[in-house]
């Protein structure tokens, strides 16, 4: 069901890829909801994605760019502009990428040129985004700008590798700048803390499948779907959500409160009656 959360809103949706993206699902709720918006990628991304017919479906023109390029981001953000003629509303930024993680380098072995990519992609991209927008005066007072991220940002989880310190870096820009924007614009910035979602992206973090089962034994309510964070990233671009700013808001089924749940004991007491599973250190 629509409620016209977003009628009359223009925005810009970075890092839809195909339909498990959670991005995707942002596009079509926003649409649902009477959003018109560009959307953008990579253009290797857009060779391998599908976002001709999410474009199709939602009526968008496309702007492909490089998020870790300062010039290709302006470019997006003044063309996106000249498209609506004027401001823009709200802006996802659902970017992340580690070749660390790609390679199954462990934490404590890191290649630092890949380190220095995945901070780039997945968190100075957001700066560089942000920077852009306040340059080009480019968002409307009371506008929206939400960044996906993870609770790895605060707790250590086995095989989120260097992807847990951008998460942390990209939570420390949106307050950082969420102060700037609000003080001197009335513009919201926040982050997401979604569940693990087994996303294209997603799919490439070693133990996906476990840490999946996992954190739905631990969350009380299970984990939260894409569809169900698109539904609540689109309230937070609606006025409903106009004095929220600078927060990382969870959105993962009550886990990020959870020590441990009955479920996720249960599954760990048959561990202990295993006498062939080996000890692990």
């Amino acid at each position: 069901m629509a409620y016209n959360l977003l009628k009359g809103k223009k925005g810009i949706i970075f890092g839809a890829l195909d339909q498990k993206s959670i991005a995707w699902k942002v596009a079509e709720k926003a649409h649902e909801e009477g959003a018109v918006f560009t959307l953008t990628n990579t253009p290797t991304a857009l060779r391998f994605g599908e976002l001709d017919e999410l474009a199709k479906k939602t009526g968008s023109e496309i702007i492909p760019a490089d998020a870790t390029n300062l010039n290709e981001v302006e470019s997006v953000i003044t063309k996106s502009m000249d498209i609506f003629g004027g401001k823009v509303d709200f802006i996802l930024h659902s970017i992340g990428m580690s070749m660390n993680v790609r390679k199954k380098k462990v934490y404590n072995d890191l290649d630092y040129g890949y380190f220095a990519k995945t901070l780039d992609i997945s968190a100075l991209s957001f700066h560089k985004l942000l920077q852009s927008c306040f340059k080009h005066d480019a968002i409307s007072e009371w506008g929206s700008v939400v960044a996906l991220s993870y609770i790895a940002a605060q707790r250590t989880l086995y095989g989120y590798n260097d992807m847990g310190d951008a998460k942390a870096l990209l939570e420390s820009i949106a307050r950082s700048f969420g102060y700037i924007y609000g003080r001197e614009r009335k513009i919201r910035i926040n982050t997401i803390s979604q569940s693990p979602t087994i996303t294209t992206a997603g799919s490439g973090v070693k133990g996906i499948s476990g840490l999946f089962d996992f954190t739905e034994r631990m969350s009380p309510l299970g984990n939260a779907t894409a569809e169900e964070c698109a539904n609540f990233t689109v309230m937070m671009f609606s006025d409903l959500a106009k004095k929220i700013t600078m927060q990382n808001i969870y959105h993962d089924g009550g886990f990020s409160s959870m020590g441990m749940s009955l479920r996720a004991m249960q599954m760990y007491n048959r561990s202990l009656d295993c006498d062939d599973c080996p000890d692990v250190e």
